[in-house]
């Protein structure tokens, strides 16, 4: 499909968006039109027939371990809280790989293209010997793919041996940390509204990297102009570690670092208090809310609605598919859809706030107002899914029914202007033999 030629996706069964009742028209990579009801595109346009199809804007996932396709479900990491969940897996994810990596992102963004996601963060933080060139495996695959992507350097440099959780075989030390940070966002960080690839940088969570790492990074991120992101605040183990370590609560200890401004957006925010939660809404510090993820670890629950008061944009992850065992972000607009409503009741969280965190909000996380939103002049990033499923028979609302009759998969999805997936698949992507190769090096990571 040529992407400089003008095409209106036609006549959608329903679309997220305000006087398109008859479509959009996207040229170049953007939106530049859209249809209202009775109205027909002002430029010549060739058109898509979407009248079996819910347009929504594409779905930004905004938290992800891509690694972690490789350890679902692993026994010994079963039915434990994060620490020692943690410390179950380490031991396996040390014996990452080039061509295991490569793999596991495969799974990973392909997961999330079928899933309606078009924009996906990952937080790559383990680097054993050999894999030094991680990021530089994940943009790779993302080329392949067409997917738009806000890799993270992410890093590790407290192990065991310095009061810290990973084992001193996937960490490194601060000068390799911050030269390799360096490197990655001059290789291959984009800037602009077209951008396919962007760097961010991710030191793993307090305890598992020191201050003046901290400290480093954020200096690093404000010279380079890059974002920042961290996990924090997931669990009252996390809080009881940084007040034994360094006598104050995470996110005390995060303003200290340098890190509480619009810079960043941080992976969980469970156990904030109300204080905190305006802290970070006056500073413009986001929050990737990991409602699948959250609920298998037993970590809480994100007070997402406070946190929206108090000024916190939310966006939405799926986590690593060793927690969540998943990759699906229509999924997790359900998963969050239902744990807020639970919290929070019926009158203050509705079907279009959980596609909202995953869409607008989500492009607050990421830094990119143009993504996240079907408007003139956005990019023209867009999943479109049927309803011609078994759980949709007999359905009212079409956008109501992809988050409450669970929607999983996008029939189509549109990456500035190009069609990424066609008729439920990835072009040229063999899934038969994806899953039979990272299933085997899963199986070998596994057994060591």
């Amino acid at each position: 499909m040529d992407p400089k030629r003008a095409i209106w996706i036609k006549d959608p069964l329903a679309i997220l968006a305000e006087g398109a009742e008859r479509g959009i028209v996207v040229q170049n990579g953007k939106i530049v039109e859209l249809v209202p009801r009775g109205g027909r595109p002002t430029t010549s346009a060739a058109f898509f027939e979407a009248g079996d199809h819910v347009v929504l804007p594409g779905l930004i996932n905004t938290h992800h371990h891509f690694y972690q396709t490789l350890t679902r479900a692993l026994p010994a990491a079963l039915d434990r809280e994060l620490f020692p969940w943690l410390q179950a897996l380490y031991p396996v994810w040390a014996r990452l790989t080039p061509e295991s990596l490569d793999l596991g992102v495969t799974v990973a963004m392909s997961e999330l293209l079928l899933s309606g996601c078009t924009t996906t963060t990952d937080h790559h933080y383990v680097f054993p010997a050999g894999l030094e060139d991680a990021v530089d495996i994940e943009v790779a695959v993302a080329r392949r793919l067409g997917i738009r992507v806000l890799l993270t350097r992410g890093s590790m440099n407290r192990s065991q041996r310095d009061g810290g959780l990973p084992p001193d075989s996937v960490v490194q030390d601060e000068d390799t940390i911050l030269a390799d940070s360096e490197r990655v966002v001059a290789k291959h960080h984009q800037r602009g509204e077209d951008a396919m690839v962007q760097i961010a940088l991710a030191p793993c969570s307090p305890f598992s990297v020191t201050t003046s790492l901290m400290r480093a990074t954020a200096t690093l991120a404000e010279r380079l102009d890059v974002r920042l992101h961290t996990h924090l605040a997931e669990t009252e183990d996390e809080n009881k570690f940084c007040e034994q370590m360094y006598g104050c609560r995470p996110l005390d200890y995060l303003e200290q670092c340098g890190w509480l401004n619009a810079r960043t957006w941080l992976a969980h925010g469970i156990h904030f208090d109300a204080r905190e939660m305006k802290r970070l809404g006056k500073a413009g510090t986001a929050i990737s809310h990991c409602a699948c993820s959250n609920q298998v670890l037993a970590s809480g629950c994100c007070p997402v609605c406070d946190m929206e008061e108090a000024g916190v944009a939310i966006g939405l992850g799926v986590d690593g598919s060793a927690s969540n065992d998943g990759s699906n972000l229509m999924q997790e607009v359900r998963a969050a859809f239902l744990l807020q409503r639970a919290r929070y009741g019926a009158g203050r969280v509705s079907h279009k706030d959980a596609l909202r965190w995953a869409t607008k909000g989500s492009a607050a996380c990421v830094g990119r107002p143009e993504l996240g939103e079907i408007a003139v002049g956005k990019a023209a990033d867009l999943a479109l899914f049927k309803l011609d499923e078994l759980r949709f028979s007999g359905h009212g609302d079409p956008l109501a029914a992809l988050v409450l009759c669970g929607a999983h998969r996008a029939d189509r999805v549109m990456v500035g202007g190009k069609w990424a997936v066609l008729d439920g698949a990835i072009p040229g992507l063999d899934v038969s033999d994806l899953i039979r190769r990272h299933s085997a090096a899963a199986h070998a990571m596994q057994v060591g």
